[in-house]
């Protein structure tokens, strides 16, 4: 066997323990919680997190909803590539618009525009709501460092809070799920991913994805060092010229804050070489919310946040 079929198979193996674990924490889930949902947004990660779903409980239908905190502001390529996976796999959608609470005064519009800070109270207002005590999301460790920080369980409290000194030990593989009345806890299955994972899954599994992610032409401007597209959230501003370029989306969320990166890649091996290239992480490299300061994430986890 050659050198390049040792690395091969190796990566194959290596997909297949990170199938494997995801899995297994999703039937775990199943078992040990009652009202379980799954946090879908349309994009790539979440995207797998459903694909993972749907293997878990394969031939049977997913037992979880979908929950979508939808901001408002986000690109309607994603928005349609929802609806149709939820079409398609007969899936249960639960929306939570951040307009409403808008409206009736529960939240107030931000100076800047972005909405992305202001989904943590639909989020968990709608947890509350529906008394979900289990809620996946699609974080990975390697998108930004306070996401290192939690385990696969993170427990939150009954105002949605997350404690990092109340972390529990995962040792072989074993999840404490237990929780007091009106906590929950958050479910991070790709927990161990990292973006070239997610790709080269992608690609192994032929996973559909929004036509976003890859190189497309799109009118954009720039601003803080990222190129923004024009919508609901405003721009461009003065002295912020419209280009049209070839760009692609590494990561997608509130149009206000989330950049678009200079590609040709226009298929999955594409992407996965320019990704294997990056230095930066997605979020590190097109949202500007993250950019606020090294502990913006942390404190808006600390809130409630995904």
């Amino acid at each position: 066997m050659t050198t390049a079929q040792t690395a091969t198979e190796a990566a194959r193996d290596h997909l297949a323990a990170l199938e494997s674990e995801a899995v297994h924490i999703f039937r775990e889930v199943a078992g040990e919680f009652d009202r379980p949902v799954i946090l879908f947004s349309g994009g790539k990660d979440s995207t797998l997190l459903l694909h993972l779903a749907i293997k878990a409980f394969w031939p049977a239908p997913v037992p979880f909803p979908l929950l979508h905190v939808d901001t408002g502001h986000n690109f309607d390529e994603v928005l349609q590539f929802r609806d149709h996976v939820v079409s398609e796999y007969g899936l249960r959608l639960i929306v939570a618009k951040v307009q409403d609470w808008i409206d009736d005064g529960r939240l107030q519009e931000r100076p800047d525009g972005t909405r992305n800070p202001l989904q943590t109270q639909p989020l968990l207002d709608t947890i509350a709501e529906h008394r979900f005590d289990a809620v996946f999301g699609g974080a990975r460790r390697d998108e930004e460092r306070s996401r290192a920080k939690e385990r696969i369980f993170s427990l939150r409290n009954a105002f949605g809070q997350w404690d990092p000194r109340r972390q529990r030990p995962e040792l072989w593989n074993l999840y404490n799920g237990r929780h007091r009345p009106g906590e929950h806890v958050r479910v991070f299955p790709l927990s161990n991913w990292t973006e070239a994972d997610v790709w080269n899954y992608i690609a192994r599994e032929n996973v559909e994805l929004p036509s976003i992610y890859y190189a497309h032409k799109r009118k954009v401007f720039r601003r803080d060092g990222m190129w923004l597209t024009e919508g609901p959230w405003g721009g461009p501003r003065d002295g912020e010229e419209i280009r049209e370029l070839m760009v692609r989306y590494r990561t997608v969320g509130d149009g206000s804050c989330t950049g678009a990166v200079e590609s040709n890649a226009t298929t999955v091996e594409e992407v996965i070489a320019e990704v294997q290239a990056s230095r930066l992480t997605e979020r590190g490299a097109t949202r500007a919310d993250d950019r606020l300061s090294e502990a913006a994430m942390e404190d808006r986890k600390r809130e409630g946040y995904f």
